[in-house]
């Protein structure tokens, strides 16, 4: 005997529960663990961190320097720079696939109109319009739609990422051009000298006061000056190409040389407001974590029951308007669709979606601790750079009063014409020394507020 049975509405619905519940597993909350590692970081980094405040405040990039010329290659490089330029058409196109995607939580409509003729028969004609309609029961697509939101979050991040790199990379590469400027400056007052040595060394040799070996000795140190004058002028012409790469432009506007470099300033003063949250890297990291839970979460419901429910209406006539405007014939389906068995696939993804969880925390855990190297590697630049100016600041002027003594002692005859040259070369090196120390001082200075996340307005 055949026995008929069927499950009782209040047996589905507990069934739906039990395997709801069987398939929600207990997670990691890596969100959280990211904010203790971070708060956890500030609070240890703060104090050392705060210690370096003698200079004026900053709340952006574009506060460290007050120039009108370097505003506007800043505004000219985020304005055309392709490389940033693609970044925010990506940016754009993912605008439109989280509203494309909005759309599978809504209800579709499509509409359709049909006729055949077969042989010995009139025209028939049919007309249908049809709605279907997914219930989002587990928050599966409300869930899958905001992990895309979290997704396009974390890339406008890098974003604002790639936007303080790149004035960051103008600003050193402006002040390179200084300091590319002065080098070949100072070469060049060192060639004159020693042109001018040169010739008197000649002057003495065939005088018979002079050697072989001096006037050899002044030719190798003239060659040797043109050569380095001509790096200098080659250097000076690579930062400025690479000025235009940033502007993304074959040649550069009107431009002209700083004669000196510009006060840099920075402050640690306001540290707990310019912490490392700031980071657009750190804040791209945290939402690609979230990203990837709410990623997780819609893989697990992917193993629940789903509902959908359509509705049809269809009309079939001999003639068009009749199909279209005549009586049709409604139908509604509810449908429940439970997965049973798909050879793993949807288990394998739920636990792919959590390693590419755990992925994006260890991902956050390794910008935070590059966010911490680079703060403390500029700050210990800092101190390193600030003593060494000073020092070498001192040691020229030091230099430049033994120069005046022996130009002095030269010219009654105390000391000889090598001695006068070693003094010269010495004050030359020290002051092109001191100029790169300056030069990069005050790059360290920009890098220090890349990395405590200044940045630039959005």
């Amino acid at each position: 005997m055949l026995k008929r049975s069927f499950l009782p509405p209040t047996l589905l619905c507990l069934s739906l529960l039990l395997t709801a519940c069987s398939a929600s597993q207990e997670r990691e909350n890596y969100a959280d663990l990211a904010q203790s590692e971070l708060d956890t970081v500030s609070e240890s980094k703060t104090s050392q961190w705060q210690a370096m405040d003698n200079v004026a405040p900053a709340s952006y990039l574009t506060d460290l320097i007050q120039d009108a010329q370097l505003d506007n290659l800043i505004t000219n490089a985020l304005q055309a720079n392709p490389s940033l330029q693609k970044t925010q058409l990506t940016l754009q196109a993912s605008l439109w696939s989280i509203k494309s995607q909005h759309g599978d939580s809504l209800p579709s409509v499509e509409a359709g109109f049909s006729g055949s003729k077969s042989e010995g028969s009139d025209t028939s004609y049919k007309a249908s319009l049809s709605i279907s309609w997914e219930a989002d029961l587990w928050q599966k697509l409300a869930q899958s739609e905001q992990a895309a939101a979290k997704s396009l979050a974390s890339d406008e991040a890098l974003y604002q990422a790639s936007r303080d790199t790149l004035v960051a990379n103008v600003i050193k590469t402006w002040l390179a051009i200084t300091a590319k400027q002065h080098a070949i400056e100072i070469e060049q007052k060192r060639l004159a000298l020693l042109e001018a040595n040169e010739k008197l060394i000649l002057k003495r040799f065939k005088n018979g006061l002079g050697t072989l070996e001096e006037m050899d000795e002044s030719r190798t140190s003239t060659s040797q000056s043109k050569a380095d004058l001509i790096e200098y002028k080659e250097d000076l012409a690579i930062e400025i190409r690479n000025l235009q790469l940033y502007l993304g432009e074959t040649s550069l506007p009107s431009f002209v040389t700083n004669a000196q470099y510009p006060a840099v300033s920075l402050s640690l003063h306001d540290f707990p407001q310019q912490n490392l949250q700031r980071r657009p890297d750190l804040k791209a990291a945290y939402l690609a974590i979230e990203a990837a839970d709410l990623s997780t979460s819609v893989a697990y419901k992917d193993m629940l029951p789903s509902i959908s429910l359509s509705a049809t209406l269809s009309e079939s006539a001999a003639s068009p308007s009749a199909a279209l405007f005549g009586s049709p014939i409604w139908s509604l389906l509810a449908q429940i669709t439970q997965p049973l068995y798909q050879g793993g696939q949807l288990k394998a993804a739920a636990e792919i979606a959590k390693l590419e969880t755990a992925q994006a925390y260890q991902d956050y855990r390794d910008t935070l601790l590059t966010a911490v190297n680079e703060v403390e590697n500029t700050l210990g630049q800092e101190r390193v750079l600030s003593q060494q100016v000073r020092h070498i600041t001192e040691a020229l002027a030091s230099s430049q009063k033994n120069l005046k003594q022996y130009e002095k002692k030269y010219r009654t005859g105390l000391v000889e014409l090598n001695d006068l040259i070693s003094a010269q070369t010495t004050a030359f090196d020290l002051e092109a020394q001191l100029d790169d120390l300056i030069y990069q001082h005050l790059s360290n200075r920009v890098d220090l507020g890349l990395a405590l996340g200044l940045g630039v307005k959005s």
